[in-house]
Formats: structure tokens, C-alpha cells, sequence
């Protein structure tokens, strides 16, 4: 039905950059919203950023960010190509995760609100 599938992590130094790309395919493909999440070993999976496919706003935005990343991450999306980014900036070793992409019907914080997900990408920041 939707495949979703996520390219660009990667091993980085502290301060290091890297952009994550998110791929969907699928007959008839059509979603609200794409977010980003990301697991570390033995923790919860959380919200990382959100953004809307279309005008759609959420909280007065297209954009959404969890407070840990804002200024520091940035989501885009090419909706010609079904394609979702996250560019991250200024990591640290605390951003070392499995980030995954994820479709919703619309924005939203919470895991339990996403119908698709991808495979995920290694991220590791480490010095």
C-alpha cells in the first residue's frame, strides 16, 4: 500500500550536520502530515517535527518542533517528489537515535497518531 523509506543518517562528530530524506511510494499516495520521530536504545519513541502536505495549519503553523531540536532542526518537504527532510544542525550525543518517518491524516505530537512508518536511519553522534 505506502512504503516509506528514510536515507541520509549516518555517523557525525559533535556540531556536525547531516540531512535525512524520506521517500513514499504507494499507488494513490496522499497524506495530511509527515513527522519525524526518533528511539534511542531502551527509551520511548518521540516526536522530533511535523509538517503539514498542504495549507492545513496546526497551532498556528505548518511547522512543528519538539522543544529539543527547535533552532537546531529544520523540516521541508517536495511534495512533487513525496518526499519529506530534516535537516539537522548543531548535533549532539544526545540526538543518537533510529529516526523514522511517518505519515498522519494530520499534524500531531503523538506516535499512536500515524498510520505509516518507515524503516528508520541511524543517526550516532559521537566523537
Amino acid at each position: 500500500q505506502v512504503q516509506l523509506v528514510e536515507s541520509g543518517g549516518g555517523l557525525v562528530q559533535p556540531g556536525g550536520s547531516l540531512r535525512l530524506s524520506c521517500a513514499a511510494s504507494g499507488r494513490a499516495f496522499r497524506t495530511g502530515a509527515m513527522g519525524w520521530f526518533r528511539q534511542a536504545p531502551g527509551k520511548e519513541r518521540e516526536f522530533v517535527a511535523a509538517i503539514s502536505w498542504n495549507g492545513y495549519t496546526w497551532n498556528g503553523g505548518s511547522t512543528s518542533y519538539a522543544d529539543s531540536v527547535k533552532g537546531r532542526f529544520t523540516i521541508s518537504r517536495d511534495n512533487a517528489k513525496n518526499t519529506v527532510y530534516l535537516r539537522l544542525n548543531s548535533l549532539e550525543p544526545e540526538d543518537t537515535a533510529v529516526y523514522y518517518c511517518a505519515s498522519a491524516k494530520k499534524m500531531g505530537w503523538a506516535a499512536d497518531e500515524y498510520d505509516y512508518w518507515g524503516q528508520g536511519t541511524q543517526v550516532t553522534v559521537s566523537s
